[in-house]
């Protein structure tokens, strides 16, 4: 059985621990729809086949969030600069959303952490390099986000 199924809720939590601690929210609930926002925001802007290879990247939970009704029918849109898609990812619910502007560099932070860099790398860059920039975090140090042991 693949570690991601059997350890999925801690695996979560420790990502979510990552993005919450990143964004200076207070609460997993906030945090999730930070992350959920900036799902959507990214996912918008690819054909299905990018998404799912983007998505076979991710730990077993994150890929449930990321493909959660999802209209694969839907045209892709443009990618625009990261303040317009971090305004995007802010909209999402927006009467119960506290994302902050940072979202989208905090949520790339976080995932860097829990994935398999060779493999997310790789599917990153089949999308193309505004895949490769929307999820750029912003370090000075790589070991910043070298993946953790849970």
């Amino acid at each position: 059985m693949p570690w991601t199924y059997r350890h999925a809720q801690k695996e979560f939590a420790s990502f979510l621990a990552d993005a919450r601690d990143r964004m200076g929210l207070d609460s997993d609930n906030m945090t999730y729809t930070a992350v959920e926002g900036v799902f959507v925001t990214f996912r918008a802007r690819l054909r299905p086949v990018e998404a799912i290879a983007f998505a076979d990247c991710l730990p077993a939970v994150l890929r449930a969030i990321f493909l959660y009704h999802w209209d694969v029918m839907a045209a892709p849109r443009p990618f625009g600069s990261r303040t317009e898609m971090a305004r995007e990812a802010q909209a999402l619910r927006p009467h119960h959303n506290l994302t902050p502007d940072n979202a989208i560099e905090a949520t790339a932070f976080a995932l860097w952490r829990h994935v398999n860099h060779r493999d997310f790398e790789a599917a990153l860059a089949r999308i193309g390099p505004e895949a490769e920039a929307f999820w750029r975090p912003e370090v000075t140090d790589p070991a910043q986000i070298a993946p953790r042991i849970i």
